[in-house]
């Protein structure tokens, strides 16, 4: 009697596995008005991302399904999403460092209204980050040079130049999900980007605008927005030095 085995694994062959998606669905040209979870199960390897799933649902099981992406390699920010409860970009995720013995819940981030699916309205939080004039502020003549500014005056901002408005920030912090007309870490970080800039003039106007009952003062540092932001900016505490600075006019 012969027994037949499997063959060996090939040595640094990439594991696969069976891993469960629950989405949550929302059309609002369908006649379910409500949103709704749906379930899909997909083959998946270790080196995969939440993205590489979501692709496989898209394109082999249900194409109906609508999110946002674009580079995926965590520079764009258009795919940020909550998955397992916690604000992420989906393409930064890898499926490896979840819990996969149970489904793993990806929904829209919250507090912006949903389009479909887990694709959200991003008017509201561009309209707070246009209003901070997250621009160079500068007066008299334009240079005929670089403006030219030192090592240490550079790394006074340098932290909030790495933010990629995913909008993360902004859509984990609770007073933002309640108060629609707050401002938002993302907004107020991008602020502090050019407040603390030698270079920029602007820094009064924009701590007035910030200093408004929407501003800096509805922060209750809960941390979620540090918590949240995959360039691992220190939202908090870029928030806590723009307070600072409208108070002290430093900086």
């Amino acid at each position: 009697m012969t027994v037949q085995t499997s063959p060996a694994p090939k040595v640094g062959a990439v594991p696969s596995f069976d891993v469960t998606l629950r989405i949550r669905r929302f059309d609002p040209d369908s006649s379910r008005a409500d949103a709704y979870w749906e379930e899909f199960t997909v083959t998946a390897h270790g080196t995969d991302r939440i993205l590489d799933a979501m692709h496989k649902v898209k394109w082999d099981l249900d194409g109906s399904l609508t999110f946002r992406r674009s580079c995926a390699h965590g520079i764009c920010g258009s795919d940020a999403m909550r998955i397992n409860g916690r604000n992420r970009l989906a393409c930064k995720t890898l499926l490896k460092d979840l819990d996969l013995t149970k489904p793993i819940t990806i929904e829209p981030i919250k507090g912006l209204p949903v389009i479909k699916d887990l694709v959200v309205d991003m008017e509201p939080f561009f309209a707070s980050y246009r209003e901070v004039m997250p621009f160079l502020i500068t007066g008299g003549n334009a240079p005929s040079a670089e403006r030219r500014q030192s090592p240490e005056d550079r790394a006074r901002f340098d932290d909030t130049t790495k933010c990629i408005l995913c909008a993360a920030c902004t859509t984990s912090c609770p007073v933002f999900w309640t108060d629609g007309q707050y401002f938002g870490p993302a907004a107020i970080v991008n602020a502090h980007r050019f407040i603390f800039d030698s270079r920029d003039e602007g820094a009064a106007q924009r701590l007035e605008i910030l200093n408004d009952k929407e501003g800096v003062w509805r922060c209750r540092t809960t941390f979620n927005c540090t918590d949240a932001c995959p360039r691992g900016i220190e939202v908090t505490k870029a928030i806590a030095e723009v307070k600072r600075a409208m108070i002290t006019r430093s900086f």
